[in-house]
This record gives C-alpha cells, structure tokens and sequence, in this order.
C-alpha cells in the first residue's frame, strides 16, 4: 500500500485571556502607506489606550516593517499570512486611518470566528473614514458580522462605551431608525413613469462596460451577473490595454480640439512644467486621449455606461482618469466623432461613467440618467466619497469629495470648475482633475448594495449648501484640496446614524431643479427600483 506524508494545516496560538488583537489593511502604493503611516500610528495609539483603560490587553498581529516603513497589510498574500498566525477565536479590531484595500485582510475575516470591530478616526487627512465604509460594505456583501466604531481620538464617552459594549459582548448596534421600507406607492405619474422605465429596462437590456473591475480592493463593488441581469444590466467585459492602445491612435489635433473648447468654455487649468509635482499640457493630452477613446470603445460596444479602474495599472501607464470621467457624466461637453468623422458620439448625452469600476455606482447612474432625462432634469451623476465632516453653525455639513471628477454642471458650470494636478502619492503620473464646489440645491442620494445575496438600494434626500469662502477653504486643506468637494446637509439622517447603516465608500448623488423636483424625483426612483425587484429603503426625512 502506497503511503503518503499527509500535509497539515497550520495551528494557529491559542488567544491570551482578556486580549483583543489588532490589524491594519492599507493601500497597495507604497507611497501612500509609507505618507499615511504616522496618522495610523497614533490612531493606533489612542485605540490602545482607550482599550488598556478599560482593562484589556491589546496585542498587534502583525509587524512594523523598517525597510517599508510602514505597518500595514499591503496584499492579499501578506493578509493570509497574517490570520495564519492569529487566534481563530479572539475578538479581533480592524484599525483604519487610511484607505484601504479590502481584499487584503477579506480572506482572513472569513474564516475568523472571533468578533471582528472596525474602527477608523474620525478626520479627513487621509481617507480612513472610507476605508471603514468599503470594509464594512464588503464584510455585508460577504456575509461576515462586524461593527463599527468611530472616534477622533477614543476618549470622548460615546466612543468609550461602545468600546465597552463590544469587548464585553462582541456585538455593538448604533441607531438605524432613520430606515424603512418602501411603504406602498401612490399612483402618481411620477411613480408611472418609473415602473414603466423598469420596464423597458428589463425588456431592451443595456450593457455596461467594464474596464477590469475591482479597484483598490473594493469587493463591494462588484455586483455578480446573476444579480445583475435580472435588471436587464449585462456587463461588457474590456481590458484597460485596449483604452490605452485606442489612446494611441487618436491625434495630437484631436486631443488638442479638447482643450481648446474648455478653454473656451472657461474651465481653469493649474499647470506647470514639472512633470513629478505640476500639471503639465502633456498630462491634459494624454487625459484628453482617454476621453476620445473612452467614447470610441463604448461606441464600438454600444455601451449604455463606462467604467475605468485606473488605480491598478493604468496609474503606472497613463496619466490619471479623472478629467475624462468628469466629461463624460456631463451633458455639455466636447464633442467626439468617430475614427472616420463621420457621425458626432453620444451627442448633446453623458455617457455615465461609474467612477472606480463601481458597480453599484453603474446602475444608479444607469436608471438616474434615464429617469431624470425623461423628467426634463439635468441628468449628470456622480458619485463622492464620504470623506468626513463636522458641525457648521448648529447644523452638521458632510465632506462629500471623490478623487477628481465631478460632471461640471455640479459646479455650476466649467466657468466654475477647474483642474489640478492629483497628488504625486497616489498618482505617479499626474494628470489634471474636474473640480470645484458642488453648487447649492437640492439633491437625492442613494446607494445600490448587495447584502444577504440580494441588491438593495438605500434613498435619501438632501441638501447642497454654500458655505463661506474660508470654510470651504479649510475643509479643502483638512482633505485634499485637488478634489472636487460637495457641502452636504441630510434630511433627518444625524452623522451616526448614517456612519452606522451606509454599505459603501461612496454615495450616488443627482439634483433636483428644487425641493419639490427632488422629492417627485426620488419618488419616480424608488418607484423604478422597486418594479426591477429591487429592496428600497427610503432613509431620513423623505416626503412621499
């Protein structure tokens, strides 16, 4: 009888009494770990602090690397690792100062049976807070058990207690009562209208094109085909090489007319000649290529939306993508004809672009840009980061800022929106961004996630508010003053409570030409949703 050396599996150490250990996910550019690393430490630290002085022990689970110089997880492999050599069963904090890419630690959450907190800081420096969010959407998604904690320092009451709830039970529940269900619709025509766009969504299909899909880790985003479809959403599945071999053919001249119609249109551009720290001409160019084959590519497919990933190779190939996928959500903006000139693309029509390869994103700006054109409304989208934010004059004002590109009619205008060079630590290779302030009015907002193995999509309404010249300025400057940046107020959703349900890093945003447009628009939405089977949870203070 043949006999073989059976392989056996690692034993992980048995957890010490009364200890809770600690990871950090971090980004996958060394850069970016390396800038972050001091906000994480004294995160770290203060966490530590807070958790010795309420009588446990804290013990890190993985090493400070000195030649990386820093102490994050930074892959997929090096997370594995990690959870190889952690108690199965310990209560387990996921710190996070920084972004973070989720897949890096995702493995190992799994498969740890021990209660898992993720924390984050609450500041804007550096990304944490969304980093928080996406983990947290992707452990929804996964089916996973977590909490979720939020301090800027953990030595404020709130912050301790729920500490104390969590390391005495393993569970911490916040306030969601500003959830519920879709209570029955009216039939209204708004409502009409938006089973009747379901329809036709289900019936004529619509393709999305999808340039490599999970960027920077983000599980969350990526909706499977089998949710998906239903809808009558197919995915077209493009190589980010084909976006930058179709860049390669478009002209100098080409590019050029770009430019020169924003010139025109009066957008500002910040640049310089330093090609490692300024914006450059070339930058915009080659910026200006990936727009005119961004827009040939979805023409070749017949592409109803476009995303491009960027972050995971194209970052180390082309200048970023921001500046094309501002253009392309907006419904004025440079005209592109096809490979022979003989036919204008998508005229007088955004092309949604679903920034990040952010599926949810795809079909919530899908059905948005279909349900505001018929409603006569402005149908650019866009997404935003939930970046951070803080009381202003006795109301809270949300930072809402995603990395570059907002569709300029957000702004008020390219007269009102301008460029600048994304920061070097993210992005090698520069390139310019479409920023500016985020116009007053009011807004709906809504998330498609999946949880429980089901989409869901959370709605809400809100308002855009303008804020003094100096405050803008000073939540710039606490963030990255690059970006694009929207001062937010929610209807009847307080910071925690929104904190506590959101399942995602990032929010869809659309206007309405007024509060009564808005709310009619959100009612014809919800109303979509709900036909395609969509679960719809209308969320705060929304008037029906």
């Amino acid at each position: 009888m043949t006999t073989y050396a059976l392989p056996e599996p690692s034993r992980p150490p048995a957890a010490e009494p009364h200890t809770v250990y600690t990871v950090a996910s971090g980004d996958l550019r060394p850069a970016a770990n390396a800038t972050c690393w001091p906000t994480q430490e004294k995160l770290e630290s203060d966490l530590a602090a807070a958790v010795t002085g309420l009588g446990w022990n804290v013990r890190r689970g993985h090493n400070v690397d000195p030649d990386k110089g820093h102490g994050f997880i930074d892959s997929q492999r090096a997370g594995i690792e990690v959870f190889k050599h952690l108690p199965p069963e310990a209560p387990l904090i996921v710190v996070e100062g920084v972004w973070q890419y989720s897949h890096h630690v995702l493995a190992g959450l799994r498969s740890h049976r021990g209660p898992v907190l993720i924390v984050a800081n609450w500041s804007g420096e550096f990304p944490g807070l969304v980093g928080l969010l996406n983990l947290a959407g992707s452990l929804t998604k996964a089916g996973r058990d977590y909490a979720v904690l939020w301090s800027a320092d953990f030595t404020d009451d709130w912050a301790r207690q729920g500490l104390r709830t969590w390391l005495e039970t393993g569970t911490l529940r916040h306030d969601t009562g500003h959830v519920r269900p879709l209570p029955p619709l009216p039939q209204d025509p708004e409502t009409e209208l938006g089973a009747a766009l379901a329809r036709q969504l289900r019936q004529e299909k619509a393709i999305i094109g999808v340039f490599d899909e999970g960027c920077m880790g983000m599980y969350n985003a990526i909706i499977d085909d089998e949710l998906l479809n239903p809808l009558g959403v197919y995915k077209e599945r493009l190589s980010q090489s084909a976006l930058v071999a179709e860049m390669r053919k478009v002209s100098d001249e080409e590019a050029q007319q770009v430019r020169d119609w924003l010139d025109r249109a009066g957008m500002t551009f910040h640049t310089g000649t330093d090609e490692a720290t300024e914006l450059t001409d070339a930058q915009l160019l080659s910026q200006f290529r990936m727009y005119i084959a961004a827009l040939r590519i979805a023409d070749d497919f017949g592409l109803d939306a476009v995303g491009i990933q960027y972050q995971q190779g194209l970052k180390d190939t082309v200048p970023a993508s921001d500046l094309a996928e501002g253009l392309l959500n907006n419904v004025e903006r440079p005209a592109v004809r096809s490979r022979d000139g003989s036919r204008e693309l998508y005229p007088g029509v955004p092309l949604p672009h679903f920034n990040e390869v952010d599926e949810g994103v795809a079909v919530d700006s899908l059905v948005t840009n279909r349900l505001w054109t018929a409603m006569g409304l402005d149908p650019a989208t866009t997404l935003h980061d939930i970046r951070w934010g803080e009381e202003y004059e006795g109301r809270f004002v949300w930072v809402f800022e995603i990395s570059g590109s907002v569709p300029a009619s957000h702004n008020g205008g390219y007269d009102k929106s301008y460029s600048m060079r994304q920061p070097p630590m993210f992005f090698p290779l520069g390139g310019g961004t479409l920023s500016g302030v985020s116009k007053p009015g009011e807004i709906v907002w809504s998330r498609v996630f999946v949880m429980d193995g089901r989409l869901h999509v959370d709605l809400g309404r809100g308002t855009s508010v303008e804020l003094p010249p100096e405050e803008t300025r000073r939540r710039l400057d606490a963030t990255n003053p690059q970006w694009p940046i929207m001062h937010a107020v929610l209807h009847g959703v307080s910071r925690d409570q929104f904190m506590a349900r959101h399942r995602a890093n990032h929010l869809n945003v659309a206007y309405g030409a007024d509060a009564d447009t808005a709310d009619r628009a959100l009612r014809a939405k919800a109303a979509l949703f709900a036909e395609l089977g969509v679960e719809v949870h209308l969320c705060g203070d929304v008037r029906w």
